[in-house]
């Protein structure tokens, strides 16, 4: 026991959160060769930008509902034949989405990427590599979460010159095979079960769901708050991420331009999303919600009212900055107010908001686009979400200082005894 509370927040916990990222890291990269080749898939399948938008928003939707399914499998069978079997099925997708019209395209997407790829990977590495750190929890989610950020930074500019030599097509071909090759042979030589010390440790439920309330509501309300607040953030978070390579292209600018702007962004969120866990680590997930919240809404505001090429690259580094700390005090908050049983559940059913509001906001900013011929509307829209995520987390945030005032005042109450 001695020897597995060292390996909390040890060499080890971190050799395996740096796998994870890398897991995650290459397989956010298959749903971004759509973002990138947006423009291109739908003069090619005949579509419109809501067309071939859906194709990544599919991914989200259906990974918001496999999530739940492979967060309760991963509690039977371990997290390393999960990601296996996440890694296969994403590779698989990727071969289908490339071999025909748009039935294969979604299909790949949604089934075999969404359901049964990235579903069987994010969730379960989030829960799996919190089990392995105590005292720094926040940085280590932080880092995993970064996953998608990396991908962001690393992979529009790969992919773009990728698609104009050899084609969307042969592109996602190509990287499922690679996908499916690195993940297998990352999860067969790093994961491994956590020390028993962490499942020893995390079956003590905070103190506030041992008197029967989570934020000093019903846990299950709680839950679903959370759950709403999460849908609420990640609408507006897909809209620049899905949109930002079509959105400088309408503005006149390269693909190259565009896909180098959304690496920027992704890349200012890896390093800000740092930041975002090791202030969670200090204040708390909830505090940390807040405030991540706000720089979202204040950085979006920047892509309805600026349409200047260079000022925009600005604003997307803004933008990553803020929603880098959103998802992963989500999953803190959760960890902090559930026992390990309760999380193994309550994470994937509330990161489901999260991956529904990514599909929505991914899908949404097309066909408002479609309507309207223009971006505007659809990042007013996101605006006004990201208010409702905004209002929703001050509420929770409120109730959690009300019940540690409450619970203050009834031990201050009680008797004191002298020794």
């Amino acid at each position: 026991m001695k020897e597995d509370r060292e390996e909390l927040d040890g060499k080890a916990a971190w050799r395996i959160a740096v796998a994870a990222v890398t897991i995650l890291t290459i397989s956010y990269g298959g749903p971004l060769i759509s973002v990138v080749s947006m423009k291109t898939i739908a003069a090619e399948l005949q579509t419109d930008r809501a067309g071939a938008a859906a194709a990544a928003a599919l991914v989200y939707l259906g990974a918001s509902g496999g999530g739940i399914v492979a967060g309760w499998l991963m509690g039977r069978l371990g997290v390393r034949p999960i990601v296996i079997f996440g890694g296969i099925m994403s590779g698989a997708g990727l071969l289908l989405a490339g071999s025909g019209g748009l039935w294969e395209l979604y299909s790949g997407h949604f089934l075999l990427m969404g359901l049964f790829g990235n579903a069987f990977m994010f969730t379960p590495l989030l829960t799996y590599v919190s089990r392995w750190f105590e005292r720094r929890r926040g940085s280590a989610v932080a880092l995993i979460s970064s996953g998608q950020s990396v991908a962001g930074a690393l992979w529009p500019t790969l992919i773009t010159f990728s698609v104009d030599g050899i084609g969307w097509r042969h592109t996602m071909m190509f990287y499922g095979v690679f996908l499916t090759l690195a993940v297998v042979a990352l999860a067969v030589l790093f994961l491994r079960a956590p020390p028993v010390a962490a499942a020893a440790s995390a079956t003590t439920a905070n103190a506030s769901e041992r008197e029967g309330t989570v934020l000093g509501l019903n846990p299950n309300i709680a839950m679903v708050l959370l759950a709403t607040a999460i849908l609420f953030c990640c609408i507006p978070m897909a809209m620049p991420i899905n949109h930002v390579v079509a959105y400088c292209g309408d503005l006149g600018f390269s693909a190259q331009h565009g896909a180098a702007m959304l690496s920027v962004l992704l890349a200012t969120a890896f390093f800000a999303r740092q930041f975002w866990g090791w202030l969670c680590d200090r204040i708390g997930g909830l505090q940390t919600l807040v405030w991540a919240s706000l720089a979202q809404m204040t950085a979006l505001s920047g892509f309805a009212l600026i349409q200047d090429g260079h000022v925009l690259f600005a604003v997307a580094a803004a933008f990553g900055f803020g929603q880098a700390g959103l998802v992963p005090a989500y999953v803190i908050v959760v960890r902090a107010h559930y026992s390990l049983q309760e999380a193994n559940w309550r994470i994937p059913a509330v990161l489901f908001g999260g991956t529904l509001g990514m599909a929505v906001g991914g899908w949404g900013a097309g066909f408002i686009f479609d309507l309207t011929s223009s971006y505007a509307t659809a990042f007013a829209t996101g605006l006004a979400f990201n208010a409702a995520n905004f209002a929703i987390l001050l509420f929770l945030l409120g109730r959690d200082r009300r019940r540690d005032g409450a619970i203050y005042t009834r031990l201050m109450r009680q008797p004191q005894t002298s020794i």
